[in-house]
């Protein structure tokens, strides 16, 4: 069997399916290890792995009062010395870390290409969302639009030069690193699409279908549903208020950060929203530190959310790729608040199209009125919820860490 590294690199949304990823292939007997953030260290080793960590250094200029602010330590992570740092990180882990495979999340492979070749090792890409040009939309960290088959494909060139001219000095600096000879990231991008190299894709093809023009290796293989923590219990609390009264509607914005006064702002709409549409509420604080007090509105910290979807009748959320497909795979109906950066407005516009949303807003622009509006459809139309069950229930015949199994075992 073979020792697979995985390297996770950004939000919890990142890391998650990357240890549905790392059980599957240690129950088949591979020895995993994989490295995050430090924060995600108990979400890993709660679940049965190996864990190494790898931190981006935050600068004095983003936090205030030595509290980090999550949005400037999001514009520093991104920047080509955020990226950089990163990565340095990411192979000062992995230094002493023997592999025969690495597995590549987005973020993780400005670095891990390198490293890949400097070690003579293959690897894998492991991607949550679609970013290879095609005709048939824009890479999906530009939005939910699509301007036509030319457009879209020109689009999708842009994107991938862009990705080489700001960060081609970050990859440069790690090949130096490694003792690489010096390649142009555009010609490095060049070799890999002319050796396929294999990018696995963890979504459902029934969400988002695989392109029709992708060059072979690039695949979309299904959802990779992150496992519970080992011997996980809900809290007394939360099953008491469940049992209490009918569904609630769960409201929640995963790793999306806020600054404190836009907090304060949506869970006030929240709140009014909820008591409109006369609903019980389970708003999640995520990294946007949300906070609704109600008599019959709960607000909780981590919550499994395939656990939790089953119990609520319907689901408000930002559309990150893992919170969509766990709200697909329970069969509920959506109310989608995408982000106006990354690829959120593409899973809300997926949403739509499959049947099962009771509209998009914008947070920016949300009232209490549109807000309560949109749960008020999602909890009481029966062709949405009829969508979002026949969803569920193809999703359940789907198996996305199986495909990964197979080209592990195939590439070692």
């Amino acid at each position: 069997m073979a020792k697979v590294v995985i390297t996770a690199v950004g939000s919890r949304g990142d890391t998650a399916p990357m240890i549905a990823i790392g059980t599957r292939l240690q129950d088949a007997g591979h020895d995993v290890v994989l490295t995050a953030f430090t924060i995600f260290r108990d979400l890993v080793t709660e679940s049965g792995l190996r864990f190494r960590p790898h931190d981006l250094s935050i600068d004095e200029g983003v936090a205030e009062n030595d509290v980090p602010d999550p949005l400037a330590a999001l514009k520093q992570f991104l920047s080509p010395k955020g990226i950089q740092e990163s990565g340095e990180a990411l192979l000062a882990t992995l230094a002493d870390e023997p592999a025969d495979i690495l597995l590549l999340s987005p973020f993780a492979e400005l670095a891990g290409h390198p490293l890949a070749e400097a070690r003579g090792i293959p690897s894998l890409g492991v991607r949550l969302q679609p970013m290879s040009t095609t005709a048939a939309y824009p890479p999906s960290i530009l939005g939910g639009w699509s301007a036509g088959p030319a457009l879209n494909r020109l689009a999708g060139r842009f994107g991938a030069a862009a990705v080489d001219h700001v960060y081609g000095k970050p990859v440069a600096a790690f090949r130096r690193q490694l003792g690489l000879p010096k390649v142009t990231a555009k010609a490095l991008r060049r070799r890999r699409t002319e050796a396929e190299w294999p990018i696995l894709h963890g979504y459902s093809p029934l969400v988002a279908p695989r392109p029709a023009d992708w060059r072979p290796g690039l695949d979309v293989v299904g959802f990779w549903w992150p496992p519970r923590p080992l011997g996980w219990e809900p809290p007394e609390e939360l099953v008491r208020f469940l049992a209490a009264g009918p569904p609630p509607v769960y409201v929640g914005f995963g790793s999306l950060p806020m600054p404190g006064g836009e907090s304060e702002r949506v869970s006030g709409i929240i709140a009014d929203a909820l008591r409109r549409a006369k609903v019980r509420g389970i708003v999640q604080a995520g990294w946007a530190n949300l906070a609704v007090t109600a008599d019959d509105v709960m607000t909780i910290g981590e919550v499994p959310h395939d656990w939790l979807f089953d119990h609520v009748g319907a689901v408000v959320h930002s559309c990150g790729a893992g919170t969509t497909g766990a709200g697909l795979r329970a069969g509920v109906p959506v109310v989608a608040i995408p982000n106006v950066a990354g690829d959120q407005r593409f899973w809300a516009r997926r949403l739509h199209e499959l049947g099962v949303s009771a509209g998009t807003l914008s947070r920016r622009k949300m009232t209490a009125e549109s807000l309560a509006a949109a749960i008020t459809t999602a909890v009481t139309d029966p062709r949405l919820r009829a969508n979002a069950k026949a969803v569920s229930a193809k999703l359940a015949d789907e198996d996305g860490t199986a495909a990964v199994l197979s080209a592990v075992n195939r590439l070692t």
